[in-house]
């Protein structure tokens, strides 16, 4: 009792308790990074990323859990029903967190069950064309969907309720323009569509091999649903400078989230290693690397501000796209 008044006196203080003497209620016990998809990708690199590190600075053994299936509800759901004591870490974005249970019944979660301890990674978002497109930029490709008689225009996602699904219906409804939705059950064959002509445009984000089939020329970028431009493609304008898209901002991240049971002292206790950790510069120059830019650090207040209305924008998108979970 009396080492947990110290520590709730020393947080109301503002003062952040020590990593090693917060870490002894859980000492021995293995930290359980969960990623909601199979080892390869965004996430499953961020989480091995962070494993060792967090080990080291919190003292306990860390292990990465790739837990894939039903478009990460399975991996969000194991750490949802994991022991609130901290141990479990979720490895999440807005799309399996936000998006799946809008568009999945088995989906037994909603976003507000979670809470966020730090965002790793952020990529912009930006609007690709097959590489023969009348059209090179976002204002051009209005002009060529609004064009009385033009063909329908196609753009591909990875299925209804993602978020290349969502701001491909964001974009019509904003510029008064109709395309066709094509869903995929994964981004390679939408790449594969896009590269080989089967389908005009897609939503993806600035990172992974985008930037170097943007720079070999076999696809191109139409605009970037950024609030300023991309250091590495500069000359891209930004879709938020076209009429009626003022506020297309979007950005896909990649954090940690915990179980919104586990206790604010061990949530403050992952949030202080988590920062510590994104101090270390391979880290910054892996993310770097790989295209998404680090994130800036924030309070837990923040990120949960920030969070949840990410949650409410993406609701009131799958709203007005009449969204039902099937």
């Amino acid at each position: 009792m009396r080492r947990r008044s110290l520590i709730g006196a020393s947080l109301a203080a503002g003062l952040v308790p020590s990593l090693s003497a917060m870490a002894q209620g859980l000492a021995g016990k293995t930290l359980n990074l969960i990623v909601p998809y199979p080892a390869g990708g965004g996430s499953d690199i961020n989480a091995r990323l962070a494993a060792p590190e967090l080990s080291r600075l919190l003292g306990q053994p860390a292990i990465v859990d790739n837990v894939p299936g039903a478009s990460g509800s399975l991996g969000v759901m194991r750490a949802a029903n994991a022991p609130a004591d901290g141990s479990a870490l979720l490895l999440g974005s807005p799309m399996e967190l936000m998006l799946t249970p809008l568009t999945l019944n088995s989906a037994r979660y909603k976003a507000e069950d979670f809470r966020p301890i730090g965002v790793m990674s952020v990529t912009s978002m930006v609007l690709l064309a097959r590489k023969d497109l009348g059209a090179g930029s976002v204002d051009e490709l209005i002009a060529l969907l609004r064009r009385p008689g033009a063909k329908e225009l196609s753009y591909g996602s990875i299925g209804p309720g993602s978020l290349y699904h969502l701001l491909g219906e964001r974009f019509t409804q904003q510029t008064g323009t109709k395309m066709l939705h094509v869903p995929y059950k994964g981004m390679a064959p939408v790449v594969n569509d896009l590269l080989g002509g089967q389908i005009d445009l897609v939503f993806m984000p600035l990172a992974g091999n985008v930037p170097d089939l943007l720079e070999a020329g076999k696809v191109k970028a139409l605009g970037i649903a950024a609030s300023a431009p991309h250091e590495r493609f500069a000359a891209v304008p930004l879709m938020r400078n076209s009429k009626g898209l003022e506020d297309f901002v979007y950005s896909l991240w990649s954090g940690v989230q915990v179980s919104q049971r586990v206790p604010e002292e061990a949530q403050q206790r992952l949030h202080t290693a988590f920062n510590e950790m994104m101090q270390k510069p391979e880290i910054r120059r892996s993310i770097e690397l790989g295209g998404s830019k680090v994130a800036p650090e924030q309070s837990l207040a923040e990120l949960r501000r920030g969070y949840l209305a990410d949650v409410e924008r993406y609701r009131a998108i799958a709203r007005s796209v009449n969204l039902r979970p099937e």
